[in-house]
């Protein structure tokens, strides 16, 4: 079958060729490798229902008959929430590209930027690869490109087990369990990415700061790759704002890599920090020993200091923060998690327009979101999905490092981005850890400290009175509380009274006096007018938001608050979130519901948030 599927592709090159224009563009994030060509044409897709494709030939066959046209980022099951939908199944896409022009020394590389969930990659009949989670990208060799046209073809399998990251399964009882909905896809975008001897795979800057009119060094670590068969000497070149950086030459063996690295004082640096978020622009190049110059790399990065103090207080640049904000999830009615730039944009007018200074999601943003928080000057509780897993999953060494790989990716992907705040190691897990989650915990922190010692580590728990102390989350520097006091019962119904919110925090800060405490949910679904006292209603969410956020106010040990959410998503099939009057699978604690509408609850947070200034 394989070398039928090379014969058949050989023989309608020229045919596709005469029909297939060049179909890449430039980076929707411009920060990053140059030599990025956006696979933004020539998108194909197709269903396999009975998970019969690869017998079938669809990754080999050159023939266009059962594929329809598509566009990528894409959700194959935007729009359908069935049950079927949200367990995953298997679906196909294509793309039918021209290579631009290489020239002497070039080498290709094919880059998603996510999958969900398990992708299986070929080129030209040939498997690339395959990856497993979504959210963050990956990269395979693709030296198989060749003049003319190109079909890269990709098998995507959305089903997830109970000990996926983040999980997904039927529970016993026969009720749904995950935390939003399930889309089959290739959910940000695709490059084609091109590489000449030496390849910069990262920058990472580090700045570091010891106080507001202090000056700044910034240290510089380019981790250059030779993707020649042969050692070569290789320097970088480059700057920083309109100063020039110096870095060590060195000797990369053949298809090897090593760390360039430097580091530059700033006498008068300009701050990255809500309300002035200014940012450096990065200019980098790698140099052969003779003289030949690789692809640039770009960084648009800002100098800020992140500590916390004994009381538990997060500073900023050498201040005390208040922030508050809204949460988000890539997720639309008409496109699911496979956003446009224009709807990522409108999401951060909408978090400004809120006068929101901190963000969070459950997973790693998309690059392009984060350089909107960068601009908009939002700082970001960054997490990965490890999401609602049981203790004894962790005792399982796969799923640590499973855990830990996604954790490092994530810090190398986004380390530049000054609006990162705090590296979040999961969210909901065990209210009581046992030994391989606190394994994990324990793990995990340290990782993101060696790689990173200028964040913040964190961790989100449910807000449960019943629960006592845990010291394995003495090791964080940040403790995340979801707070829905007033809203759902808890267990033995704990938190079912509200009043009992302002107790359940003086009682969290005397048991963890030096760990900085964020409120990293507080929310009620609302879809309709009615009484202040009828939960789903309008005049509920509004009262429920504005009696939680006068609490946090009152307790200067809460460093900030995080309203769940911005806009309405979709969570499982049979949600209904506490509403008597749901609209399963819609997550409606949002500020904005799908058409756009701003609910009374917005204009109401607006002002609180207007009023509360975000240092104190």
């Amino acid at each position: 079958m394989r070398s039928r599927g090379r014969v058949l592709f050989a023989c309608c090159a020229v045919l596709f060729a005469a029909i297939v224009s060049p179909s890449t563009s430039q980076a929707v994030d411009r920060d990053g490798p140059s030599g990025r060509d956006l696979l933004e044409q020539g998108w194909y897709d197709r269903p396999d229902p009975a998970f019969t494709g690869i017998r079938d030939g669809f990754q080999s066959s050159a023939s266009l008959a059962g594929w329809r046209a598509a566009s990528v980022p894409i959700a194959a099951n935007a729009g359908d929430f069935s049950p079927a939908s949200y367990t995953g199944f298997v679906h196909w896409y294509r793309n039918d590209f021209t290579r631009p022009r290489g020239g002497p020394g070039v080498s290709w590389t094919v880059r998603f930027e996510s999958v969900n969930f398990r992708a299986t990659v070929w080129l030209n009949g040939r498997l690339l690869g395959k990856h497993v989670g979504a959210y963050l990208p990956f990269e395979l060799p693709a030296n198989g490109t060749r003049a003319g046209v190109n079909h890269l073809v990709i098998r995507v399998d959305s089903r997830r087990g109970p000990d996926d990251i983040p999980p997904l399964s039927n529970r016993a009882d026969g009720a749904f369990d995950g935390g939003w909905w399930n889309y089959n896809g290739i959910l940000r975008e695709v490059y084609l990415r091109k590489v000449k001897r030496l390849d910069i795979r990262y920058a990472l800057v580090r700045p570091v700061l010891r106080c507001r009119s202090c000056p700044a060094t910034v240290r510089i670590d380019a981790r250059v790759a030779n993707v020649t068969g042969r050692a070569l000497r290789a320097r970088v070149l480059g700057t920083f704002g309109a100063r020039a950086l110096r870095f060590r030459a060195a000797r990369i063996p053949r298809h090897g890599t090593r760390s360039l690295r430097t580091r530059l004082r700033i006498s008068n640096p300009k701050l990255w920090e809500p309300g002035r978020p200014f940012l450096y622009s990065v200019r980098l190049r790698a140099v052969d020993g003779h003289g030949r110059a690789a692809q640039p790399y770009q960084v648009h990065t800002g100098i800020r200091s992140l500590r916390v103090n004994r009381l538990g207080r997060i500073e900023l640049n050498g201040r005390e923060v208040n922030l508050r904000g809204a949460a988000i999830h890539e997720d639309s009615l008409d496109r699911g998690a496979a956003l446009t730039t224009a709807q990522m944009n409108q999401t951060f007018k909408n978090l400004s327009d809120l006068g929101a200074t901190v963000t969070r999601a459950h997973y790693p943003l998309s690059p392009y979101e984060l350089a909107l928080a960068d601009q908009h000057g939002i700082l970001v509780w960054s997490e990965i999905p490890v999401y609602r897993m049981k203790s004894t999953l962790f005792n399982r060494p796969s799923i640590r490092e499973r855990a830990l790989r996604m954790l490092r990716e994530e810090i190398l992907r986004d380390y530049d981005h000054p609006s990162v705040m705090v590296w979040s190691l999961g969210n909901e897990n065990a209210s009581r850890p046992k030994r391989g989650l606190k394994r994990y915990i324990r793990e995990a922190g340290g990782l993101a400290r060696r790689l990173d010692p200028a964040r913040l580590t964190g961790i989100a728990v449910s807000g449960y009175p019943t629960v006592e102390k845990q010291s394995i989350y003495t090791t964080v520097d940040v403790i995340g509380l979801n707070d829905y006091f007033g809203w759902y019962p808890g267990p033995a119904g704990s938190i079912a009274d509200r009043s009992g919110l302002g107790g359940y925090l003086n009682r969290m800060h005397s048991d963890y006096p030096h760990q900085a405490f964020m409120i990293t949910e507080v929310g009620a679904e609302a879809n309709r007018h009615g009484p202040v006292t009828e939960k789903g209603t309008y005049e509920f969410q509004s009262d429920f938001l504005a009696y939680q956020l006068a609490v946090l106010a009152s307790k200067p040990f809460i460093n900030g608050a995080i309203v769940w959410a911005l806009h309405d998503f979709r969570v499982k099939p049979g949600w209904a979130g506490g509403n008597p009057l749901p609209h399963p699978p819609v997550n409606e604690k949002g500020l904005i519901d799908d058409t756009g509408f701003r609910k009374p609850a917005f204009d109401m947070v607006r002002q609180i948030f207007g009023a509360t200034q975000p240092f104190r």
